[in-house]
């Protein structure tokens, strides 16, 4: 407990391993040395802000926790079993059908704290638990609480003034300002210990509010120095008997903890103990989810396939004929262009809006060791997969035959198909790796920044493609747009006969294909060499994402790059 900005956040993050650069001193668990690896694994952090995933029941989503955490210790029946045992002592019983984001604010909560249960951990970290409840949930979770510590565990956690009868529920408090520690012990003895330093609570005063109260620099020195920075504790005059009211799964169900330190240096029971199910059951397991999520979002899939229909028929109706139309050439040009645009946008600006909340969900799931990283970037690399064929195919098609776009073969359309496709990928791969490192506000004002000018420099040499500048040339080829491009034109304008030339048209100029070619600067370009590019780009840009995602979520690393840049930035100034 204490003021705002005394220091509980930071103390947190560094008992759980969040933070540990430029953090000196020693923690230990059960009198060793704390190994963080084991104790992140058999630690669990549940935050202030109740992130659940949308469109789960509230039993789908322990039970998937359950596969997740527990992994095979557990039987089905006895996940089962261990999960409604836990709702009901959380009070979840009435919302076990209930999807996720139509649940209340408490029972928001409670669901936030029964995921982190399902595996049983011996060490639980809550912050704010009590934030946005009512007086008589706010008692039912300290109850609950309580009880867990009872059994056994540790339950750490910072509270924001509770009531004086809640205040007195605690075992043991630690009361921090401006970095110091100005109490720790029961809080029975909290009044005693004021009374000792001139400092009288009243007996109809709660010491909760009372010692935030009367804070100041002098009272901080004196209370510090009194209980030497906390290396005095105050402990009460006889233990009090400590049963639990009620127990958190059968013991027959309780999933094998293993010890929270270790001197074994051995790989293999490393990687047992770093998650409880291997990478494949991981996969499998959360592309279920993803799927379920997926399908259960029909206002999500109506938008996607109204967009695409409409704006399908919209493009369409623009260019309507102008595939085989040998006095347009240049509209059928400007036709690929907006198709690009179309999928370059689409599918950029839905990740960089919606990653930074998937982002916040991650981070808790993530350091919580539900699943490793790999296994969660696969899924959704490949559940994203499935509305990205099914509309993008949609669109095409529509697009080819309203055009009027060349029918002499599967093979044509295939590579357009597969052009639009590699260019939803790589967008979406951009869009990702955008979201992953920015909010949502900055990375809708970087997304535009990056595009344009790869658009801008992707058309240079319209009408005299066979003059480009060296210079130019170089630019173009760093631009992933540019090879979509010319991906696209070769598709529809390779190999392919003469157009038509419409009735009163003496002379079509570009009547011949090849012409319209040479004056694109894309004569000689070679069809499969621009899809190994763009295959390269699309690997290259999503191990970017990939690794700008990791770095996001170890805070280790994050702060001594933030620390470095301070440094490096003051030296400058």
């Amino acid at each position: 407990m204490g003021p705002s900005g005394a220091g509980k956040t930071t103390l947190m993050n560094i008992l759980i391993g969040y933070v540990n650069n430029g953090v000196g001193g020693t923690i230990l668990t059960n009198n060793n040395p704390r190994n963080l690896y084991y104790f992140n694994k058999l630690s669990c952090y549940i935050m202030q802000e109740d992130l659940l995933r949308p469109n789960l029941t509230v039993f789908e989503s322990m039970l998937i926790a359950s596969h997740l955490k527990v992994g095979r210790e557990l039987n089905e029946e006895d996940k089962i079993q261990s999960v409604e045992e836990i709702m009901a002592c959380m009070g979840l019983e009435k919302c076990r059908d209930v999807r996720t984001n139509k649940l209340s604010g408490g029972q928001r909560k409670r669901t936030s704290i029964a995921l982190e249960l399902v595996n049983n951990p011996p060490v639980i970290f809550l912050d704010e638990p009590t934030t946005g409840l009512d007086t008589v949930t706010t008692t039912q979770v300290l109850e609950l609480l309580k009880d867990l510590a009872r059994q056994g565990r540790t339950v750490v956690c910072t509270l924001h003034q509770p009531s004086s009868s809640l205040f007195y529920m605690l075992d043991h408090v630690y009361f921090v300002a401006n970095g110091n520690c100005v109490y720790q012990g029961a809080p029975s003895q909290l009044v005693p210990f004021l009374s000792n330093v001139g400092l009288v609570c009243k007996s109809t005063y709660n010491p909760a509010d009372y010692i935030l109260e009367i804070l100041d620099n002098n009272t901080i020195r004196d209370l510090s120095q009194e209980i030497q920075n906390g290396k005095l504790i105050k402990c009460e005059d006889s233990e009090m008997e400590r049963k639990p009211h009620k127990t958190i799964g059968k013991k027959n169900t309780l999933a094998v903890i293993p010890a929270v330190f270790s001197r074994e240096n051995s790989t293999e029971k490393k990687e047992r103990l770093r998650f409880p199910v291997g990478f494949m059951e991981q996969f499998f397991i959360l592309y279920k989810r993803k799927i379920k999520i997926q399908r259960r979002d029909t206002l999500s899939i109506w938008i996607q396939f109204l967009h695409h229909l409409f704006s399908a028929v919209l493009l369409g109706v623009i260019f309507y004929g102008v595939g085989n139309d040998g006095s347009r050439p240049f509209d059928n040009f400007k036709f690929c262009i907006s198709v690009l645009i179309f999928f370059m946008y689409t599918f950029t600006m839905a990740p960089v809006l919606l990653m930074p909340d998937e982002v916040k969900l991650l981070e808790r799931e993530y350091f919580n060791r539900w699943y490793s990283l790999k296994a969660y970037y696969m899924v959704t690399l490949v559940s994203s997969l499935i509305p990205l064929l099914i509309f993008g195919t949609m669109f095409q098609v529509i697009v080819y035959v309203l055009t009027d776009q060349p029918r002499d073969g599967l093979l044509r359309f295939f590579n357009f198909w597969l052009t639009g496709i590699l260019s939803a990928c790589i967008s979406e791969g951009l869009g990702v790796l955008v979201g992953s490192v920015c909010g949502s506000a900055t990375g809708s004002i970087i997304t535009p920044m990056m595009l344009v000018p790869a658009c801008v420099v992707a058309v240079y040499g319209m009408g005299f493609g066979q003059h480009i500048e060296s210079f130019m040339a170089l630019l173009m080829s760093l631009s992933y747009v540019r090879y979509l491009l010319e991906a696209t034109c070769v598709s529809l304008y390779s190999n392919r006969p003469n157009m038509n030339c419409p009735t009163g048209y003496n002379i079509c100029l570009y009547k011949d294909p090849k012409l319209i070619l040479r004056d694109l600067g894309m004569l000689n370009t070679s069809l499969l060499t621009q899809f190994i590019v763009l295959i390269n780009f699309y690997i290259f840009i999503r191990v970017l994402a990939y690794f700008a995602l990791r770095y996001r979520l170890n805070k280790e690393l994050s702060n001594k790059m933030i620390t470095y840049m301070k440094k490096l930035l003051k030296r400058n100034l």
